[in-house]
């Protein structure tokens, strides 16, 4: 375990070892003593003020967010089309709305069950938000069977009407969801059935499902649910609040709404 002392010596040694690139080439030749004694005093230092550590690793993860940030908008940017208007996903809420919330879910995950009132309060409460689904299947087989069954509704019911009431039931119900479970689902809310074996047997659910794995792992997103707001990635449930916060953020940017 890394201990405050070890930390503070960690960082001495590496401020002293960083001195010589930061000084003229003429004054970096320092004697073993001299460096030596830098070193001590550097250490003495950060010993007696162990809060400029703490100063120092908050500006280290400010700076990393502001470098993951920037990393995700560019993502966001040269990935647009496939994220925002892809003709393989599945579009709610209003089709030309001034901010789009993309929510990547796996049908096994408890945490996008909790979400899921999330997206629908969201959608009921503000009529200029464009919600889109994407199927990302990685809690194992039963994900994937039921993942490859809702592929089959979103080809059937391009409207998305049917998709999310199959999407209420399936993800808002009890229990494991699997592929026999998503077809009694789909039976339940009334699509043609004969149709949606002959959809889940075609290649579109594994292009499906390569496209939306290749943009999560562009987008750095290990976990469901993970969302993109705007221009700015955000993963994990983070609560209706927190997501009203996002996309007020994404429609005004600095201004005031």
């Amino acid at each position: 375990m890394m201990t405050l002392k070890s930390i503070a010596y960690a960082a001495a040694t590496a401020m002293v070892l960083s001195l010589p690139a930061a000084v003229p080439a003429g004054a970096q030749s320092f004697s073993d003593p001299q460096r030596g004694e830098i070193e001590k005093i550097i250490k003495e230092y950060i010993v007696s003020h162990p809060e400029v550590l703490q100063e120092a690793m908050a500006e280290l993860e400010k700076r990393q967010a502001a470098a993951e940030a920037e990393k995700s908008k560019t993502t966001i940017k040269n990935n647009a089309q496939t994220i925002f208007s892809s003709a393989r996903q599945v579009t709610l809420g209003n089709p030309q709305g001034d901010v789009t919330l993309v929510e990547f879910f796996d049908y096994n995950c408890g945490y996008c069950k909790r979400a899921l009132s999330d997206m629908m309060d969201l959608m009921k409460t503000d009529s200029k938000l464009k919600v889109v689904l994407k199927e990302f299947p990685v809690l194992g087989p039963g994900s994937e069977e039921a993942a490859r069954v809702a592929v089959a509704v979103r080809m059937q019911d391009p409207t998305g009407k049917k998709y999310l009431e199959f999407h209420q039931k399936l993800l808002g119900g009890r229990g494991a969801a699997d592929r026999a479970r998503a077809l009694a689902v789909a039976k339940d809310v009334g699509l043609d059935m004969t149709r949606l074996e002959k959809d889940m047997a075609s290649d579109e659910a594994k292009v499906t499902f390569n496209e939306n794995i290749k943009l999560a792992e562009a987008l750095g997103m290990n976990g469901t649910p993970s969302y993109v707001v705007g221009s700015e990635v955000v993963v994990g449930a983070v609560g209706l609040d927190g997501l009203k916060q996002k996309v007020n953020t994404a429609r005004c940017g600095a201004s005031t709404c």
